[in-house]
Parts: structure tokens; C-alpha cells; sequence
């Protein structure tokens, strides 16, 4: 009896904490999905989804030493170099090595294109051509031995060296050079340019040496885009034609921070050319920095919007210069030549519209329309034996729109202020120049030209 009512004690309570437990658990389960409803993410946005990791494109080398490249400077390495160059070409971001510690022989070689995009050609050692015309093959062109063609996106860069070994070149008889007490021995003849792009664009030439190139170190025709920065160029004073950077029918051009000294123009700007903007170039010995020649044989030439600006020139024959021949045609325009130091340059500011370089060009009407060019901030020494300014415009075809400002050029020897030479040049001065240029410069704007004449181009 008595272990019968302790048996239904025992189950009454086993029901109580039963009943307790399962109720505790319906709370507590309530309570949290009472919390659960607090923080409901159904009314937000979905979180984004994890971007893909950015992975750099994987970039190819091919060296020319893996194509069967010798580099030992007297090997013709030419098939090696085309076939590296087909392979990386057609190869996406794609790296053509020319590897430090060798020197490879390349005769006239021709680089076409189109690439795929990425295409760098890194030159850390030494590319030459055969040495002098007398080695170069018969069947080669004697104008041209490195041409890209048609490229699009390249970079050329490296630590290394193009050697053009000029030396044999600039001695033919057929070379304008000097002779004896200050002729000039005949030419032009054949040389070949050492760099050449043809019909190119969106590329980067950057921290190579270049140097005694036959004819010009550099050469652009019919490209646009182009960035040229930390070149070092360099060739004799006397070696002829070796103009550092020529640009012809070319736009959108950024040189940049290089050193040039050779023997003709450190930066030549032909025509159809605009938007180009030279800047930091030290110059010298050189023939300074030039828009020209334009206008030869008849020719008609349009250059535009040119910016030459924090540039040293020193020991050259000229500074900034521009120079046509008469019976040109087009117009150089919208040119500015800011914050450049001379240090004994013979002809600091230049133009002549009378370019010749023999005794027998005849007189011509035509001329080309030089406008809008405005000198500012430019000092240092000139040579004594030529005006610090001359302007030489044609007759027909006076200079029109000159201005100058902060103009500052002394002797390098001696205290005696050359005068400054102007014939049929319209223009102002902004501020006091020295030399002065009272009664040099015209005033106003001719009557025999019109304003449309100055937009023809």
C-alpha cells in the first residue's frame, strides 16, 4: 500500500518536471524565433557575390637565344630575331628578349605587324648592324635597318644598346660633311636609319642607348600615340644627317626627359605633324630643336600645335629653329617654345624662310605661312658670330603673330649686345627682351594676307 502511493508520488512528479522541461523548451524556442524575426535579412539585399581574384596576365618571354641567336657581334642573328619576333607577335602579352652580356649582328630587318596586344621588345644587350656599307649586303636597303611596321601597342624598352657603327657611313664621298676651312663636301647619299616605325601606334620607346647611327637614330612616319622618355642618343658632332628624333606625318607625340647630342637636329618635326610636346630634352652639340625643312621641291606642309618647353641647349649651332624652303605651300602654326636655357649656342632663335642648303636654290614667291608662335622664358649665351633673333620671312609671305616674353640671351664673350635681324616679321613683345627688338619686329598684321589664309591648313 504504502510503496503503491510512492510509486504514483514518484510518476506525478516525473510528469511535473516532465511537463516543466518541454514547456521551458517551447519557450525558449519561442524566445528565439521572437529574436530570430528582430534580425530577418528577408528585406534586405543579397550580399554581392566574392569578386574572382585579378590575376595579372601571365607574360611570355621568348629570347632570342632559344631561336638559335649567337650574339657574338659577327654572327648574323637575323633569322633568330624573325623568328622570335613571329612567335612573340602572334602571342598575347608577349616579351621578345635580347638578353644582357651579347651583341648580335642584324642586317636591314623588317618587323610587321599587326601584334597581339602586350608586345614588349626588352633590349638589354647590344644590337648592331654589318659594319659600314662595304659589309652590307647588295640585296639590303641601304635606307632602313630596323622598321616596325604596322604595329600597334608595343613598348621598346631595356637597358641596353642600339649601335648603329656609323663611322664608315658618314665618311662617303656622297656625304654633306665639312671639309677644309669651312666647306661643305657633297652629298646626300644612302644611309641607313637605325630605327624606323612605319604606319604604328600606341607605342612606348623608353631607357634605351642609342648611338652612331648611320643617318637618323629614330624615325616616325604616319604614326600616332607615341610616348619617347629616357633615351640617351648619342653620335658625333661632325657626323652628318644623324638627327636623334625625326617625326613625320605624325601625331599625338610625347619626348620626354632624354639626353641628345649628335650631329644634326636633337628633334626634327616634318610635315603633318601636330599635337607633339617636347619636354626636358637636353640638347648638345646638336643643330638644336627643329620644326623643318618644309616646303622643298614645292611641296605643301601643315604642322600644328607644338609645345617645346624645359629644355637645355648648349654648344650647338642652333636652339629652336624653324626652317622652310620658297616655294613651299601650308602653314607651321599654334607653336610654343617656353622655359628653354641656352648655354653658347651660335643661333638661339631662329626662322628662315630662306632654307637652302646649296648656293643655287633660286628666289620663289610661295611660301610656306609661318603664324602664332609665341618664345617665352628663354635665357642663357649665345656665340657672338650671329644674332641672338632672326626672323627671315618670306617676301610674299611674311611671319605673322610672334610674340615674346621674358626673352633674356647674352654674349658668351665680350659685353657688346648683337642686334636682333628681322625681315617681314608681324609681331609684339610682352615684356622687355633682351637684346631689345625695337623697330625689328612689324606691327599689326599684313595687308596682303588675309585671316584665311592663316587657317589653310
Amino acid at each position: 500500500m504504502i510503496f503503491s502511493q510512492v510509486l504514483s508520488l514518484a510518476i506525478c512528479i516525473s510528469s511535473c518536471y516532465l511537463f516543466l522541461f518541454v514547456r521551458g523548451i517551447i519557450l525558449h524556442s519561442h524566445s528565439e524565433n521572437k529574436h530570430l524575426r528582430t534580425i530577418s535579412r528577408i528585406s534586405l539585399p543579397p550580399s554581392p557575390a566574392p569578386e574572382a581574384a585579378a590575376n595579372p596576365p601571365t607574360t611570355t618571354i621568348f629570347n632570342v637565344l632559344h631561336f638559335g641567336a649567337i650574339g657574338d657581334g659577327a654572327t648574323d642573328d637575323t633569322e633568330a630575331f624573325k623568328m622570335a619576333w613571329d612567335t612573340a607577335c602572334q602571342t598575347q602579352s608577349a616579351t621578345l628578349l635580347v638578353p644582357v652580356g651579347y651583341s648580335f649582328m642584324l642586317l636591314s630587318t623588317f618587323f610587321a605587324g599587326p601584334c597581339k596586344t602586350g608586345l614588349v621588345f626588352q633590349i638589354d644587350g647590344t644590337i648592331m648592324p654589318p659594319d659600314g656599307p662595304a659589309s652590307w649586303p647588295l640585296n639590303n636597303s641601304k635606307r632602313q635597318w630596323l622598321v616596325f611596321y604596322r604595329i600597334n601597342g608595343m613598348s621598346m624598352q631595356g637597358g641596353g644598346v642600339i649601335d648603329g657603327r656609323g663611322d664608315k657611313w658618314w665618311n662617303l664621298p656622297c656625304k654633306p660633311h665639312k671639309g677644309i676651312n669651312g666647306t661643305t663636301l657633297p652629298g646626300p647619299c644612302d644611309s641607313p636609319v637605325a630605327v624606323r616605325f612605319v604606319m604604328s601606334s600606341n607605342l612606348t620607346v623608353q631607357g634605351l642607348k642609342v648611338k652612331n647611327s648611320p643617318q637618323f637614330h629614330f624615325r616616325f612616319d604616319g604614326c600616332q600615340y607615341i610616348l619617347v622618355d629616357k633615351l640617351k642618343i648619342n653620335a658625333p658632332a661632325q657626323s652628318p644627317n644623324t638627327d636623334g628624333i625625326h617625326i613625320e606625318n605624325t601625331n599625338n607625340v610625347q619626348i620626354h626627359n632624354s639626353v641628345i647630342s649628335n650631329g644634326d637636329d636633337c628633334v626634327s618635326i616634318g610635315a603633318g605633324c601636330y599635337n607633339v610636346d617636347i619636354k626636358n630634352i637636353t640638347c648638345g652639340p646638336s643643330h638644336g630643336i627643329s620644326i623643318g625643312s618644309l616646303g622643298m621641291r614645292n611641296t605643301r606642309a601643315c604642322v600644328s600645335n607644338i609645345t617645346v618647353s624645359d629644355c637645355v641647349i648648349k654648344n650647338s649651332d642652333n636652339g629652336v629653329r624653324i626652317k622652310t624652303w620658297q616655294g613651299g605651300s601650308g602653314s607651321v602654326s599654334s607653336i610654343t617654345f617656353n622655359n628653354i636655357f641656352m648655354d653658347q649656342v651660335r643661333n638661339p632663335i631662329i626662322i628662315d624662310q630662306y632654307y637652302c642648303i646649296t648656293k643655287n636654290c633660286p628666289n620663289q614667291t610661295a611660301a610656306v605661312h609661318i603664324n602664332g608662335i609665341l618664345y617665352t622664358n628663354i635665357r642663357g649665351t649665345y656665340n657672338i658670330r650671329s644674332p641672338p633673333m632672326s626672323f627671315a620671312c618670306s617676301d610674299s609671305t611674311p611671319c605673322t603673330n610672334l610674340t615674346l616674353s621674358e626673352v633674356e640671351l647674352l654674349p658668351a664673350q665680350g659685353n657688346i649686345l648683337a642686334d636682333p635681324f628681322c625681315w617681314n616679321a608681324y609681331g609684339d613683345t610682352e615684356t622687355l627682351n633682351i637684346p631689345p627688338l625695337y623697330n625689328c619686329l612689324l606691327e599689326g598684321f599684313p595687308n596682303l594676307l588675309t585671316q584665311d589664309y592663316v587657317v589653310q591648313c
